[in-house]
């Protein structure tokens, strides 16, 4: 059930024909692979002070892979993370709108054959995984009404609220994304099959934002076998399209690092995507610990499909 005002983009579309759109994968994990650090607060948005040819190259990369979407490095640019940095809050304009620039320059380079676009990045406030320190309601409103004009201005073609801890975060931040006109996706991160990571249902989630008029609802930033079950329930609380980019590895809390497992390899990813389009899944992609060798993988694993 799309909303009327956003139903011509050709992105949803897609989404009308039935056909498959695959998202890019890690970012984050992706830079710490490529030898770039990713320290707090700022995180992989320090690569965009220190390293914005890896960027570029790491969207390249997911772009040759078979992503249709890139996302830009923007999880981490508010004005918000740039004082806990001891940066200017005015960094977080400068360096908000490189993230884009770099996505829309990797796109001209990469020069494919197909259409793609670039998201940009609406994430939780404070950490991912504390929803209990978030900002109260009118604040984030606020503070996500900023962001999600700012990467529209920049030139995102589509906004992507990721990794929503909270249903309260998740409808100020969903709302400040629409409210741009800009085709929104909202995905939130799990603790389970069924409850997203401050312990509410993720039926109750998914029928909180719908409403707002997002473009589609997913799942991300979760282990890989937890998806399909998602999946399943979202489709039971919704109407709209579906999608998941889940993790390969899983996060360590208690140091705030990342676990590679190498038992998670690309073919292993695709597998698993085989049971995610099964239940209906328009939106497949990776998270944590993916790299374009995932998307690639998955790129190969969603069927052709033939328009009229």
């Amino acid at each position: 059930m799309t909303s009327a005002r956003t139903s011509s983009h050709p992105l949803l579309e897609r989404f009308v024909r039935g056909e498959v759109v695959v998202l890019d994968g890690a970012m984050g994990t992706e830079l710490e692979r490529r030898g770039v650090e990713t320290p707090l607060p700022l995180w992989s948005a320090e690569a965009l002070l220190e390293a914005p040819d890896v960027v570029r190259a790491i969207h390249e990369d997911y772009l040759r892979a078979g992503a249709d979407v890139i996302t830009a490095n923007t999880f981490r640019t508010t004005p918000r993370t740039m004082r806990r940095a001891g940066l200017p809050a005015e960094e977080a304009d400068r360096i908000t709108r490189l993230a884009v620039e770099l996505a829309r320059e990797a796109r001209a380079h990469a020069a494919v054959d197909r259409v793609t676009w670039v998201a940009g990045s609406v994430a939780p406030l404070e950490d991912c995984y504390r929803p209990d320190v978030a900002p109260p309601a009118d604040v984030a409103a606020l503070e996500h009404a900023e962001q999600a004009a700012l990467l529209a201005d920049a030139g995102a073609d589509l906004l992507l609220v990721e990794t929503m801890n909270s249903i309260a975060e998740a409808v100020e931040a969903t709302r400040a994304a629409v409210a741009t006109g800009l085709p929104t996706l909202v995905s939130f991160i799990m603790r389970s099959d069924v409850e997203i990571w401050n312990a509410e249902r993720l039926e109750d989630a998914v029928r909180a934002v719908e409403p707002l008029g997002p473009a589609a609802v997913l799942v991300n930033c979760l282990p890989a076998e937890t998806a399909e079950r998602c999946l399943e329930v979202m489709a039971r609380a919704s109407r709209l399209p579906l999608g998941c980019y889940p993790n390969a590895g899983d996060p360590d809390l208690g140091l705030g690092t990342w676990r590679h497992d190498e038992s998670r390899t690309p073919e292993w990813f695709a597998g698993h995507a085989k049971s995610w389009l099964a239940r209906g899944a328009l939106l497949v992609g990776g998270c944590c610990g993916t790299s374009p060798a995932h998307i690639r993988a998955l790129r190969e694993a969603v069927p052709p499909v033939l328009v009229e």
